[in-house]
């Protein structure tokens, strides 16, 4: 999906779907990156459970200083991105919060914002944060007065990828990235929870060993048919 015009996390709380779709399509980018990349450290996308406190965490980190997380729980979903060029990020706020960012967040999700993993040198390392939970018919963004600049927050740009139903922003993300021609319908079928097969594999990454992709997918909770 992309937006017209300045982009800020209250158009990205608008655009999101649904807890469940968010959850499965978060959960597909992170299978896509393990097919296409078999080394773990160079994926973008990842995807993980905590079963003991019924919680799972989607993350993206592209390696260059920007990153988001989402956990997904009994409470709801959480989210935080963080634009490390943002006017907005604590580095040039005195590492504080942007005014409003986490004024307002529910009580049920305030263990996340102290999460080791989302600070740097003690401060939270976010410029978006947004909040669903089970009996809410939206997504929720706090009062926030944003830069006059495009992008201020790092919305758009941060995910794209995520808000594309379709895989295609994902598809055009995996050539760049990778560097190599991808099967957009096998990109489309992944998206749309197709069961793996070898076939479906092969067809993203002819190289891609089946046996220690099954490893990789034990945590992710994607439908599988690989033997």
């Amino acid at each position: 999906m992309r937006f017209n015009g300045p982009v800020t996390a209250h158009d990205l709380a608008a655009a999101l779907p649904d807890i469940t779709t968010l959850r499965e399509r978060c959960r597909a980018l992170a299978v896509l990156d393990a097919i296409l990349s078999p080394a773990e450290l160079s994926r973008h996308h990842g995807f993980g459970s905590d079963r003991p406190h019924g919680t799972e965490t989607a993350s993206m980190d592209n390696g260059s200083g920007d990153a988001w997380s989402i956990e997904f729980s009994p409470a709801g979903a959480f989210l935080l991105g963080f634009d490390h060029e943002s006017p907005m990020s604590p580095a040039a706020n005195d590492e504080q919060p942007w005014p409003g960012l986490i004024d307002t967040v529910p009580e049920a999700f305030a263990a996340a914002l102290t999460e080791p993993a989302l600070s740097y040198d003690d401060a939270l390392e976010a410029t978006i944060c947004l909040w669903r939970q089970p009996g809410d018919d939206r997504w929720h963004a706090g009062d926030i007065d944003f830069p006059d600049r495009p992008d201020p927050d790092g919305a758009d740009r941060l995910f794209a990828v995520l808000l594309d139903p379709t895989g295609r922003e994902y598809h055009r993300f995996a050539e760049d990235n990778y560097g190599r021609s991808v099967d957009r319908d096998a990109v489309r079928e992944v998206f749309g929870l197709t069961p793996l097969t070898t076939t479906l594999v092969r067809r993203l990454n002819a190289d891609r060993s089946t046996t220690a992709l099954r490893t990789d997918l034990s945590h992710l909770g994607y439908p599988s048919r690989l033997a």
